[in-house]
C-alpha cells in the first residue's frame, strides 16, 4: 500500500482511491483505530465519483509505531505533509473523535485553497477534560483509568470498549454486531501501545477552542445523542457555538460509532452536506 515519509522520517500509510481530478474527501480516524474504520464511507463516496483518501495516524494501524511525536501538532504536520505530497486542493476533511480534533487544527491553519468544507463526527472539541475553565468536563481520573487499562491489558480493554459503550451495545435491548467488534479489535491491536497510550492525552486534554474559532469554511458537526464516550452536551453543543459557519446535526439514540452502526443514515447526510 502507498506510504509517505514525513518531515521527521516517520512512515505513514495511506489509501488514495478514485479519479485524481475529482474533488478529494479526506477521512481522519479516531482512537485507537485506523483508516480501515472508514471503509463504509470510502466505498460510498468513491461510488459517488469522489477521490477518497484516508491515512493511518502515526503509531496506529500500519504506519510506523512511533514512540515520539504522538501529539496533536505532529499529527497535523503529518496531515500537512500528506496533503502536500498528494497536492490535495478544495478538499472536504471528515474526522471522527480524535480525528475531529485533527481536522479542526489542520483546517484552522490550512493553506488557502486546500480546504472547502469540514465535518466533525463525535467530536472531542472544544475540550473534554474537566478544569477550572471547563467545569462540566470529564474528570481527569476517568482518562487516567483508560491509561491504566491500556497499560495493563489493552486487548481486553479494547474488546470491552467495542462490545459496550463505543457502539452502544451495552444499552438495554441492543444486539451486539460481532463483525463490528472484531473489526474494532483488529484495528486497535495493529497499532503500537506507546502511541495509543500517548494519544489518550491528545483526545482528552487538547483544547481546540481557538481552532474552532479560526475555521472559516462551512463545518458540519454530527453527534449521537447517546454518545457515551464523548457526551454531546460537553462537546458538539459547545463546539457549534464557537464556529463561524457551523451546523450541528444530532441523532437520537445513536452512539459514538454512529457512522459504523448506521452508515446508510450518516452517509446520506454527509453527501448532502458535501454537495450542498
Amino acid at each position: 500500500m502507498p506510504m509517505i515519509t514525513t518531515r521527521d522520517g516517520t512512515t505513514i500509510l495511506y489509501k488514495d482511491w478514485g479519479p485524481k481530478t475529482a474533488q478529494p474527501v479526506v477521512f481522519h480516524h479516531g482512537w485507537p483505530l485506523s483508516a480501515d474504520n472508514w471503509d463504509g464511507q470510502m466505498l460510498f463516496f468513491l461510488s459517488c465519483g469522489y477521490r477518497v483518501i484516508a491515512h493511518d495516524r502515526r503509531g496506529h494501524g500500519r504506519s510506523y509505531q512511533t514512540d515520539t511525536g504522538n501529539d496533536i501538532d505532529t499529527y497535523v504536520t503529518d496531515v500537512t505533509d500528506l496533503v502536500q505530497a498528494l497536492d490535495l486542493r478544495d478538499a472536504i476533511h471528515i474526522g471522527h473523535s480524535t480525528g475531529s480534533g485533527e481536522v479542526a487544527r489542520y483546517v484552522a491553519g490550512a493553506e488557502a485553497g486546500r480546504v472547502a468544507k469540514a465535518v466533525l463526527i463525535g467530536t472531542v472539541a472544544p475540550v473534554m477534560v474537566q478544569s477550572a475553565t471547563n467545569p462540566d468536563g470529564i474528570p481527569l481520573a476517568a482518562f487516567d483509568g483508560v491509561r491504566a487499562a491500556v497499560a495493563a491489558n489493552r486487548a481486553q480493554f479494547f474488546l470491552d470498549l467495542a462490545s459496550g459503550p463505543f457502539y452502544g451495545f451495552n444499552r438495554p435491548g441492543a444486539v451486539i454486531n460481532e463483525g463490528l467488534v472484531r473489526n474494532f479489535f483488529r484495528q486497535a491491536m495493529a497499532g503500537g501501545i506507546k502511541a495509543q497510550y500517548d494519544c489518550i492525552a491528545v483526545y482528552s486534554e487538547t483544547d481546540f477552542t481557538a481552532d474552532l474559532r479560526a475555521i472559516t469554511v462551512p463545518t458540519l458537526l454530527m453527534h449521537g445523542e447517546d454518545d457515551q464516550a464523548v457526551p454531546i452536551d460537553t462537546s458538539a453543543r459547545k463546539a457549534v457555538g464557537l464556529l463561524r459557519n457551523g451546523t450541528l446535526k444530532t441523532y437520537p439514540g445513536l452512539s459514538h460509532g454512529l457512522f459504523a452502526t448506521h452508515p446508510e443514515v450518516i452517509n446520506a447526510d454527509l453527501l448532502a452536506f458535501v454537495r450542498g
